[in-house]
């Protein structure tokens, strides 16, 4: 089997020497250009199955190199090859700038060899090497929205989101989406150990021609297999979003639209004022999972929820009942729950609170790095029980 090429286009020789040296030693063919006008000349020759591609060049910048080489696949109606810009500050500007330009990924210099050979591998992983598919052609996905929602601070809503979406992916095989909808105070970018130059809904929601392939090149794409759209990273960006969608709402469902098209689940990571933007995820989700624990200020939360969402409209079967923590001792057990609420729980998750949070401050999710530990065999069950209920109502409909 050939070697899987890839094309430097960089002017820096010592840069070129480090990345010839680091990726022959992966098993790359390794071709190298020294200004971006070659580098458009040397990828319609040799067909390269990645690029990674410098932005500051002699003769033609690696913006418009990359511009010029997807015009070139788009009027050869030829495969799309992966480009990665090498970018020399972590400036999200300049990443949307590469994104628009056709960029799939970029990494800032200076770079650590492992983080570069993971991310080239990542995406030559999800490409495949093969053509896109011709329209109409793509696979169905489930499309599923799936909120969840803590009745309290506290109750490991977050780590039920992050880790219900890794198993999702990893076990099941869904192409699984994961969205900090928390605009003020999301964590993921914390809990999953990612930086504050990555781009957010921020860039999402004020892009005025986002396409589904401008939102996948938008979104963070974890080494446990799942598609992160982050929360903002600091409050006043928050609101933006707030104001955006407050003006505009139908930008936000075309965001949601684009994520249903895109992935077998979207994960909504909401936050817990049920406000304007809040209620339009809760709208348009199939299910809203309320996070709740065994614990009375919790309980008397879920009452007010569980009467909000029935005053609100919401049918009884898209509210469902997440008990966390089901086996800790808290002098209250899950009949006392049920009829203290007047309903059954629908779910329930075992307590390993030292587990979880240490996963989460180590930057690796139970399911990535116990998932064969008791609670990670939990969410593995948790998951597919979700997947067999909603996989069965799609399956419904379209019967």
């Amino acid at each position: 089997m050939a070697a899987t090429k890839v094309l430097v286009v960089d002017d820096d020789l010592n840069i070129q020497r480090v990345l010839v040296f680091t990726l022959k030693q992966e098993g790359f063919e390794v071709h190298v250009a020294s200004d971006g006008q070659t580098g458009v000349e040397m990828a319609g020759a040799i067909d390269p199955d990645l690029i990674l591609m410098d932005v500051a060049m002699p003769k033609l910048d690696g913006y418009s190199a990359t511009q010029q080489i997807r015009a070139a696949e788009a009027s050869a109606e030829g495969r799309r090859v992966p480009i990665i810009m090498l970018t020399a500050e972590a400036d999200v500007e300049q990443r949307v700038r590469g994104l628009r330009a056709g960029a799939d990924d970029d990494i800032v210099k200076p770079f650590h060899p492992l983080e570069l050979i993971a991310r080239i591998k990542a995406l030559l992983s999800r490409s495949g090497g093969i053509a896109k598919p011709k329209p109409g052609t793509e696979a169905p996905t489930l499309a599923r929205l799936c909120s969840f929602y803590g009745a309290k601070g506290g109750v490991g809503t977050t780590t039920l989101a992050i880790n219900t979406a890794i198993a999702l992916a990893s076990r099941l095989r869904r192409r699984t989406a994961l969205f900090d909808a928390n605009l003020q105070f999301g964590d993921e970018r914390v809990f999953l150990d990612l930086g504050l130059d990555s781009s957010s809904i921020v860039n999402a929601i004020t892009e005025p021609d986002l396409d589904a392939d401008l939102l996948k090149r938008l979104m963070v794409t974890h080494r446990s297999g799942i598609d992160l759209l982050l929360a903002p990273p600091n409050p006043e960006q928050a609101d933006i979003v707030v104001e955006r969608q407050r003006t505009e709402p139908g930008t936000m469902s075309n965001i949601l639209h684009l994520l249903r098209k895109a992935y077998d689940y979207t994960i909504l990571d909401t936050g817990r004022t049920i406000d304007d933007f809040t209620l339009q995820l809760f709208d348009e989700s199939d299910v809203i999972f309320v996070v709740m624990t065994a614990d009375l200020s919790c309980l008397k939360n879920v009452r007010l929820v569980l009467e909000t969402m029935d005053s609100l409209g919401f049918e009884r079967s898209k509210v469902q009942l997440v008990l966390n923590r089901s086996n800790a001792y808290t002098g209250i057990n899950v009949d006392n729950a049920e009829s203290a609420l007047g309903r059954k729980i629908d779910y329930q998750v075992i307590n390993e609170y030292r587990g979880a949070i240490s996963a989460l401050n180590s930057g690796e999710p139970f399911m990535s790095s116990r998932p064969d530990g008791p609670l990670g065999q939990n969410l593995a069950k948790f998951a597919a029980d979700i997947d067999s209920v909603l996989a069965a109502e799609v399956a419904a409909a379209g019967v």
